[in-house]
Parts: C-alpha cells; sequence; structure tokens
C-alpha cells in the first residue's frame, strides 16, 4: 500500500518535469536566438531594444528583424510538428509529414506559377527581386496546398477513406505537382529563380511582423481545436471498425483531422517554404519523450516543434554568416541522424 503511493506522485511528477523543462529550455533557445545573430550587439544595447530604448540600429535589428523573424519561425515550427503528428497518427504511417498529403508540393506549384505568370501580366520588363509580389506569397502557398490537399482529399473520399489509400494518392498526386512545380521554374523562371530556390529550401529570410500575423489565427484555431479532436486522434489510429466499436463517426473525425493538419501545414509552407524533417522527426521525438504518458505528446510536440525551428534558424544564421543557410537545409542535416538515433532506440 505505502509502495503504490509512493509511486503515484512520481509518475505524475514525469508530466510536469517534462513540460516545464522544455518550456525553459523553449525560453532558452528564444533568448539565444535575440541576443545573438550576424550583427553583434552587447547584451546591454539588446535588453535596451526589447524594452523600447537604446540605439535606432539596436531596436531596428532586435524589434524588426530578428523578434518577428523568430516568432515566425516558431510559429511555423508549430505548424510543421502538428501537422506531421496528425497525419502520422490518422494515416497510421510513422513517416507521414506535410509532403505526404502533396501540400508541400502544392504551395511550391501555386507559388511558382504565381511568380511566373504575374510578372509577366505585371511587370514592365524588370525581374529584380523589389518588383516581384513576394508580399502575396504566403497566401498563395496556403492556398495552393490547401487545394492540393483537398484534391487528395476526394480523390480518396470516393471510392474508401482508409489510411493506404490516401497515403498512396498523396504520394502520386505530390509527384505531379513537383513535376509540374519544376518545369515552370526551369522553362519560364529564369528571372525568379533566385527567389525561387530560396523559398523552395524553406527560408526565414525577411520575414517580418506580417508573416508571423498571417501564422497567428491559424495557430490559435489549431491549438483551440486540439482538446477536441485529441480523443478521435487517439482512435483513428485503429481500425475503421474497431474505431466506430468505440462510438468514433470514423469518417467525420478522418475529415477534420485530415483538414486541420492540411490547414497548418500550407499555412506554413506559404510563409516559410517547404522545410524539411520537422514535421517527420518532431512527433517522434514527441512520442520517445513522453513514454507511456500518451496524454502530453501533443503539448511535447508543440514545445519541440518551436524549439527545433529556432534553434535550425539560430545554426543557419551563425554558420552562414552573412550568407546565412537557408532552414530547410539545417533541418535536413540535422534530421537524417536524429531520425536513425530514434529509430534504433525505438522499439
Amino acid at each position: 500500500m505505502t509502495s503504490t503511493a509512493s509511486t503515484t506522485p512520481h509518475r505524475a511528477a514525469r508530466p510536469a518535469y517534462l513540460m516545464t523543462l522544455l518550456f525553459l529550455l523553449a525560453l532558452a533557445s528564444l533568448a539565444l536566438a535575440i541576443f545573438l545573430g550576424v550583427v553583434d550587439l552587447n547584451p546591454s544595447d539588446t535588453l535596451a531594444a526589447l524594452t523600447g530604448h537604446g540605439s535606432p540600429e539596436a531596436r531596428a535589428i532586435i524589434l524588426d528583424i530578428r523578434l518577428p523573424r523568430i516568432l515566425t519561425g516558431m510559429l511555423a515550427g508549430i505548424h510543421f510538428a502538428l501537422a506531421g503528428l496528425l497525419l502520422q497518427s490518422i494515416t497510421r504511417n510513422p513517416l507521414a509529414d506535410p509532403s505526404l498529403m502533396g501540400v508541400s508540393q502544392g504551395a511550391m506549384l501555386a507559388v511558382s506559377g504565381f511568380l511566373v505568370f504575374t510578372v509577366y501580366s505585371h511587370d514592365t520588363g524588370s525581374t529584380t527581386l523589389q518588383e516581384l509580389p513576394v508580399h502575396w506569397l504566403p497566401l498563395i502557398g496556403t492556398l495552393g496546398g490547401l487545394a492540393a490537399g483537398g484534391f487528395i482529399y476526394l480523390i480518396a473520399f470516393r471510392r474508401d477513406l482508409g489510411p493506404l489509400r490516401i497515403t498512396l494518392c498523396g504520394i502520386a498526386v505530390g509527384a505531379v505537382l513537383h513535376a509540374i512545380g519544376i518545369g515552370l521554374m526551369a522553362g519560364w523562371g529564369s528571372g525568379r529563380l533566385e527567389v525561387l530556390l530560396e523559398w523552395f529550401s524553406g527560408s526565414l529570410y525577411a520575414r517580418g511582423w506580417q508573416h508571423a500575423l498571417f501564422l497567428l489565427p491559424f495557430t490559435a484555431a489549431g491549438l483551440a481545436v486540439l482538446p477536441i479532436i485529441r480523443r478521435p486522434m487517439e482512435l483513428l489510429r485503429f481500425d475503421a471498425t474497431v474505431a466506430r466499436s468505440f462510438g468514433l463517426s470514423y469518417r467525420a473525425q478522418f475529415s477534420v483531422v485530415l483538414l486541420v493538419a492540411c490547414a497548418l501545414a500550407a499555412s506554413a509552407v506559404g510563409v516559410v517554404g517547404p522545410v524539411v524533417f520537422v514535421g517527420l522527426i518532431v512527433p517522434h521525438m514527441a512520442r520517445f519523450l513522453a513514454g507511456r504518458q500518451t496524454r502530453i505528446v501533443l503539448p511535447l510536440t508543440v514545445a519541440l516543434g518551436a524549439i527545433a525551428m529556432t534553434l535550425a534558424d539560430l545554426a543557419g544564421r551563425l554558420a552562414g554568416g552573412a550568407e546565412e543557410i537557408p532552414i530547410g537545409v539545417v533541418t535536413a542535416i540535422c534530421g537524417v541522424p536524429l531520425l536513425v538515433a530514434l529509430l534504433r532506440k525505438t522499439p
């Protein structure tokens, strides 16, 4: 009796310990990203800029460049991580991420077509970066990603909404969209190549407050709906017959979870481009840390997604200097060994 009572507080304390640790790690990564950068600033100047004081240069660097970029990256990381977790759950595929559902490829095709054809229609012959309509890219990429996810869903919906069918549809349609997007870039995108390649590689370069504000409604809506879809998401990991035996409306709940995942992924891809491995690896890291405490997988995924994007962007800025390394390149380089390590430790 005494032994059982003594172990219960220990088991209950582990989730609180993990969440506290990740919260502190998120704050530490945020502080590092603010204080470190290509331009060296004294800690006192940085603190003064954060409070609205200090030199105009320090305020511009911290408040207009670093801080909105960091917040945009954290929100996008949350989107990618949650989308990956939701897709892995409903497709029962541990390798699922936004690219599997064609969301990334749909956004890429939309951005490619937009940059190519709007320049031809509205430019006067010049194709410099400043004259490209880049301020429309987040919205265009989001709409393209949502359209691709919806198209794949409709194809799978006509006959069977099984995980295997929707996975195969996503792979096939995604491959076609990717090929068309690359064809547009190769055939007519020479004058827009720099912008397209930067966006395709996944980048937080020149991301400002408008990008963070664009993502914020998607983040708030996604986090608000998580408590509602948590139980359906767990049941969707089982076969449809088993899930229905628990009273789950399988088709309707599958559709809701898929819509949330596509909206989160499409908005993130629209703002920062198709950043790879975050949606794939972060959910596995969350499950590994949670162990049997499955109820904390969702909050762990949120925290780890924000931390991963912040640290990856910081590494790219510090390693690349003035010519920074795109965040998508950093996540790809770091993602492979992390995935191998997780696979070795996971039974």
